[in-house]
């Protein structure tokens, strides 16, 4: 077996075909279906099922590719390192941030490390389930991923400082006269949320709880943004955090009292790299603690 062949196969359950895999891989459909079928008959195991749909991972397939991610991760970080010289880093990291978090602190930092590496490639993504984001730091796949810190935070976890939350009102709230909402003074509101198992979502009802409140659900919602944007509308009242607050909103948003806070983590791979030694420097540099300016 061959990290190409491990890097083909991820391709195929990406794309859910050999033809779009191809595509993905710059590589002739030929060259991919030989690939597989020698990785299978190497195995001895069917790796995809075939169906009208496309292929499909099946149960031994999916334990596989598990494990193929991780060794071509590995690899992908194991070239980088040893290409990376004094001035000049290369390769690929893979950066994962709990959803709403760093929304303004992120980009600063990611901003300031292509400038220095402008070869180094990054891929961010968000991930709203603080659970799932733990399962992947385990699996060895992310780089760094920002969230927020757990009971259980991972030994190699570097608190940033704090994310605080507000209150994102409509236009013309009676609540918008006062610096600071009482959230005891939300209790007839309805509420902007998030999905189920995210974990913006999970701070909302824990806040509720704790002030004896029991929601009202006007819409759920994947994103902050939107959330944000739904509550300025009117839909309802919402819960985020501080720097995810879209931009020309800022008007609309209150802190609460009691005040709602959760701390920060980085969460570097074991044994981290130059690149992601210096992406931790850089959002160290940024603001976190006190993110809330004066919103009136």
């Amino acid at each position: 077996m061959s990290l190409r062949q491990y890097e083909y196969a991820l391709a195929v359950a990406e794309a859910g075909s050999v033809t779009a895999a191809a595509e993905l891989l710059h590589v002739a459909q030929p060259s991919v279906s030989q690939q597989i079928r020698g990785l299978e008959r190497e195995l001895g195991v069917e790796l995809f099922a075939r169906t009208p749909t496309g292929l499909v991972p099946t149960v031994v397939g999916r334990a596989f590719l598990r494990e193929a991610e991780v060794a071509v991760s590995a690899s992908r970080r194991a070239r980088a390192t040893a290409r990376a010289g004094a001035d000049e880093l290369v390769g690929e990291l893979v950066v994962a941030v709990q959803m709403g978090f760093g929304t303004r602190q992120l980009p600063g930092a990611l901003g300031a490390l292509r400038r220095r590496f402008p070869r180094l490639e990054v891929t961010v993504f968000e991930e709203p389930s603080s659970a799932e984001l733990e399962r992947l730091c385990r699996r060895g796949v992310l780089d760094l991923a920002l969230m927020a810190a757990c009971e259980r935070s991972p030994a190699n976890a570097h608190r940033l400082g704090d994310e605080e939350f507000v209150v994102m009102l409509g236009e013309g709230h009676r609540q918008l006269a006062a610096d600071r909402v009482e959230l005891r003074e939300l209790a007839e509101e309805p509420w902007v949320r998030f999905d189920r198992d995210s974990a913006l979502d999970g701070v909302l009802l824990n806040v509720l709880r704790d002030n004896d409140l029991l929601p009202t659900t006007a819409a759920r919602v994947s994103q902050t943004a939107t959330a944000a944007r739904w509550a300025a509308q009117g839909l309802g009242v919402t819960l985020v955090p501080a720097s995810a607050v879209p931009h020309g909103h800022e008007h609309l948003v209150r802190p609460v009292s009691p005040p709602v806070s959760q701390p920060v983590i980085a969460v570097v791979r074991q044994g981290a790299g130059p690149a992601e030694t210096a992406l931790l420097g850089l959002l160290r540099q940024e603001t976190w603690s006190g993110a809330v300016q004066s919103w009136v």
